[in-house]
């Protein structure tokens, strides 16, 4: 599958906002965001006048980036969105908050939702007792998520479980610092979905 393997510290400059996707380096002086907050490019420091199309492209890319989605698949959340009953806008941050990567990242067993994607596509991870690889798979309520016994042998996963127990987790799921297990407990609420992303601005770009 495509990705995109570029300098992520452009992408959060390119939407004048961090998007802290490179874990604990986002919050020290080291980030680039902090050196250069303007686009990147010969032109980037220019102030430019955006249109409402503008707005609304850069929403979609905001949280295309958030996520680590790339496009048809971003297009494809949307249009399962939208079939869903309630909130159009609602229903896609709640599908991208239930990616195995990003309950991983929401559970502290990953610095970033980057790093989540590559521990899961390396086996990792087990969602009710079996191993899964894919980063998009959906988790429901009443999933358990935990760590492979093989891999808490790992420094890396080691260190990473202990820095899980430091951290806060949304109320939408529930970790277990002993046995360094986790479950959703039910579908995230917008209100419990912490990420700066406007997405009405989504929803009229897609519906024209």
């Amino acid at each position: 599958m495509a990705r995109y393997t570029g300098a992520r510290c452009k992408l959060c400059r390119r939407e004048g906002i961090k998007l802290y996707l490179k874990g604990d380096r986002c919050y020290t002086n080291k980030c680039a965001f902090e050196r250069r907050s303007y686009a990147p490019g010969q032109h980037g420091q220019v102030r430019k006048k955006v249109s409402e199309y503008g707005l609304q492209l850069r929403a979609k890319q905001k949280a295309r980036r958030i996520y680590g989605v790339m496009e048809r698949q971003f297009r494809n959340y949307f249009y399962e969105a939208a079939r869903q009953p309630g909130v159009t806008g609602e229903n896609l941050l709640r599908l991208l908050e239930r990616r195995l990567d990003n309950v991983v990242f929401r559970l502290g067993l990953a610095d970033s939702r980057a790093q989540a994607r590559q521990l899961v596509t390396h086996g990792h991870f087990k969602v009710n007792g079996r191993k899964v690889n894919i980063p998009s798979y959906l988790v429901k309520v009443g999933d358990e998520i935990t760590v492979r016994e093989k891999s808490k042998n790992s420094v890396l996963i080691k260190s990473l479980i202990d820095k899980a127990k430091e951290k806060t987790h949304p109320a939408w799921l529930e970790y277990d610092a002993e046995q360094a297990k986790g479950g959703v407990i039910s579908l995230p609420t917008r209100d419990q979905i912490d990420v700066d992303v406007e997405e009405h601005l989504i929803v009229e770009l897609y519906s024209k």
